[in-house]
């Protein structure tokens, strides 16, 4: 049974939408800007990808915007673009048979932050004054509760849950969501991810491990993968949703389908919590099992879609982790990094990544890796630098590492696309 991709929802940096999204990609443009979402002074990184976002001009009632903390909100927003683009019958469909998969890795932190700092009056307090009004407060403790209102505002009542896995949440998420329906668990799933970490206490703790770009004078370059002369990556923040459903039912139903999910699989290097081997061994198994799922070999695959996070660390190992699994057709294949445009969301990354790859298989263009001027020399793949590319494109493969040792691979088809 084949998965597929029938409504497509983006709140990215910039401008929110799938369009914007979309020429924004294709141009090369980059999101990256010094923060505005509060004072970076003091932090060695003050820079991200933010997304222009109004709660109110997204359409959310003043109810959902003072309830939701900004990752649910980027997700409801995302998911009612989707569902849009895909022509759901939300009343005539059946609830029960219609399930939420949503991928997250650093929860509610914008709003647990914004309510923590005046009950513990700016941390000075080590128990929290419990007579301060704190009405959401373990709303935004419980990550599980953004699946939720994703769940809720589309009137959702088959399996809903939320998946977790660091940086590999949004392609986890969706593999999730392609299981429930493979597995006879649901029709029509809600999938995707979502992250707002550009917050105080996320920038301090990436900026306490070095994995930032301290590069401040120059944010729109900020985001080098590939690059030699990178120096970390850019944090970002945004939301990919998809409406997956079996492929002849939305036949039947006459929708338009972008793509056909075709294989995924997750491994774990058991290693370090952030470190990687050099060898690529875990991603490249990750992308064996998904090409072996989607009964592809190395050669139908007509581009690659990098988790390219811009540390010299990461490019090292996916490059390795490319030759290994692709053999020769890793020095044929084109291969990009996005997050040289819109930053590194953490968990929504995959999703937004997704999106790109049915993007590419739809129009027949290959995004750029913005700001590669200087390849590394370990890095010696066609990594389309800064021009996108016109090729048609059939078969996608996005990969994504995570801290803890995740490693997870989708395989992404051409509707009908048939080896």
């Amino acid at each position: 049974m084949s998965v597929a991709v029938t409504g497509i929802g983006v709140v990215a940096p910039g401008e929110p939408g799938v369009k914007p999204y979309w020429a924004m990609l294709t141009s090369g443009r980059t999101a990256t800007r010094r923060i505005t979402a509060f004072d970076p002074a003091g932090l060695r990184s003050q820079l991200a990808a933010e997304c222009d976002f109004d709660a109110e001009r997204e359409g959310l009632t003043d109810a959902e915007a003072t309830r939701m903390d900004r990752s649910a909100q980027l997700a409801v927003v995302a998911m009612r673009e989707a569902v849009r683009d895909s022509g759901l019958d939300v009343d005539g469909g059946d609830p029960y048979r219609t399930g939420v998969s949503i991928g997250c890795a650093v929860g509610a932190t914008v709003g647990l932050e914004q309510q923590y700092v005046p009950l513990s009056d700016h941390g000075r307090d080590w128990l929290m004054r419990s007579a301060t009004p704190a009405p959401h407060l373990y709303g935004y403790m419980v990550p599980s509760t953004i699946a939720a209102e994703v769940a809720r505002a589309y009137g959702a009542r088959g399996p809903v849950g939320l998946v977790s896995t660091g940086c590999t949440s949004g392609l986890d998420a969706v593999g999730h969501a392609m299981r429930q329906i493979t597995g006879g668990a649901a029709d029509v799933m809600i999938a995707g991810a979502t992250d707002a970490p550009i917050s105080p206490i996320t920038m301090a703790c990436f900026d306490a491990i070095k994995a930032t770009s301290p590069d401040n004078d120059r944010p729109e370059s900020a985001s080098r993968p590939f690059d030699r002369d990178r120096r970390g990556f850019v944090m970002g923040e945004g939301a990919a949703v998809f409406v997956l459903e079996r492929t002849d039912r939305a036949r039947r139903r006459g929708a338009h389908v972008y793509a056909e999910l075709a294989g995924y699989a997750s491994r774990s290097n058991a290693y370090h919590m952030t470190g990687l081997k050099p060898d690529g061994r875990e991603m490249a198994e990750a992308i064996r099992v998904a090409m072996d799922r989607a009964r592809i070999g190395a050669t139908d695959i007509g581009y690659v879609n990098a988790h390219g996070s811009g540390t010299k660390q990461n490019d090292r190992h996916e490059t390795a982790a490319f030759k290994r699994a692709l053999g020769p057709h890793a020095y044929d294949v084109p291969v990009s990094s996005i997050k040289s445009m819109i930053g590194h969301s953490l968990g929504a990354i995959g999703s937004l990544e997704l999106a790109a790859c049915a993007l590419t298989i739809e129009h027949g263009v290959v995004p750029p890796t913005a700001n590669l001027h200087t390849r590394d020399p370990e890095c010696d793949l066609d990594y389309v630098p800064r021009t996108a590319r016109e090729c048609d494109v059939d078969v996608v493969l996005s990969v994504g590492s995570g801290f803890g040792g995740f490693q997870s691979a989708v395989v992404m088809t051409a509707p009908g696309w048939r080896r």
